[in-house]
């Protein structure tokens, strides 16, 4: 079931220029230059009720402004958006009472009042029952282990503190979509994964729609059910992770142990990346030759103890797409 409709959205930009010098600087007062610059060009896609979809692009590519335009901030210059039955932007009071958005770089808490006092203003804005707050509020803050750190002033807190406070406060009156730009900037190891797992089991249990931008490839990685590339205004591949390696993964790499040691190695199509007598790491083109075809000659030419195989890096992948459109 579809929760989330695009059509042929467009929306552009008045870009203001000026030469540089006092005198430009004083003409401008009276008469502006600019030019039009379009931020997006006829964007459709669907995501369904349930979706973890992973919006993707480099900076500039415009995927802020569909964001913008999803959550009803921007109004497009053409095409058709619904949401749960909503247009965002024409129906933005009943609208935003569905929605809960998470920005890495903005906070939704008072900067100088406790988290908690926040999670009330939450309650009273969403004029959420008293009942589903606590059962929410317990829930939550159990989950993420700020109990005692949702009392600490907001200011006080790390950022991998502030940002489990964060989506709590966006997820307090139980959105059927979340939003989420950049969740895990910044964040360390161990604070990037509990996020992740948090974002998995209230998609799981809730059954809450997901929207992810960010530029982090583990988060796509370990959440994305599929995912969508923007550049330069428009979309450049629509599918799943595992579509994408398929189509765009142009090398394997092998790394290899022997039983015995071996002098040289001679594969067509292949490169020696790393050779210590025991183990190699060697770099097979799979756009050439079939990588099973290359491990059955290693196993047959040499006395193989292990082979482990690697997969061209998703980041490498996304990167090549990029560049080969911009060569264009």
């Amino acid at each position: 079931m579809e929760i989330i409709t695009v059509k042929k959205i467009k929306k552009s930009f008045k870009k203001y220029t000026r030469e540089q010098g006092l005198w430009n600087a004083i003409k401008s007062l009276f008469q502006r230059e600019y030019k039009l610059v379009e931020a997006i060009r006829n964007i459709s896609f669907s995501v369904e009720k349930g979706e973890i979809l992973g919006y993707l692009g480099p900076n500039g590519a415009g995927k802020s402004t569909v964001i913008k335009i999803l959550t009803g901030i921007l109004y497009p210059d053409s095409g058709s958006i619904e949401i749960m039955g909503y247009v965002p932007f024409d129906d933005r009071e009943k609208y935003v009472q569905n929605i809960g958005v998470v920005m890495g770089q903005k906070s939704t808490l008072s900067w100088s009042l406790p988290a908690i006092d926040s999670f009330y203003l939450t309650q009273a804005i969403y004029q959420i029952s008293k009942k589903d707050f606590e059962k929410n509020l317990n829930e939550l803050t159990e989950l993420l282990e700020v109990k005692e750190i949702s009392k600490t002033l907001v200011r006080n807190l790390s950022l991998g503190e502030r940002m489990k406070c964060e989506f709590i406060n966006c997820i307090l009156h139980n959105p059927k979509i979340i939003f989420l730009d950049e969740p895990t900037i910044g964040l360390d190891v161990v604070a990037k994964e509990k996020i992740r797992n948090f974002i998995k089991k209230i998609n799981k249990e809730r059954g809450t729609t997901v929207i992810l931008t960010t530029h982090d490839i583990d988060d796509v990685e370990a959440l994305c059910h599929r995912i969508i590339l923007i550049d330069k205004g428009i979309h450049v591949y629509e599918g799943s992770l595992e579509s994408l390696k398929k189509k765009f993964v142009s090398y394997k790499d092998l790394t290899v142990e022997f039983e015995k040691k071996v002098k040289e190695i001679k594969l067509d199509n292949c490169e020696v990346l790393m050779h210590k007598e025991f183990k190699a790491k060697i770099r097979v083109n799979a756009l050439k030759v079939n990588p099973t075809n290359v491990i059955k000659k290693l196993i047959d030419k040499y006395p193989i103890v292990d082979i482990n195989v690697d997969d061209e890096s998703v980041e490498s992948i996304i990167k090549k797409i990029y560049l080969s459109k911009n060569d264009k």
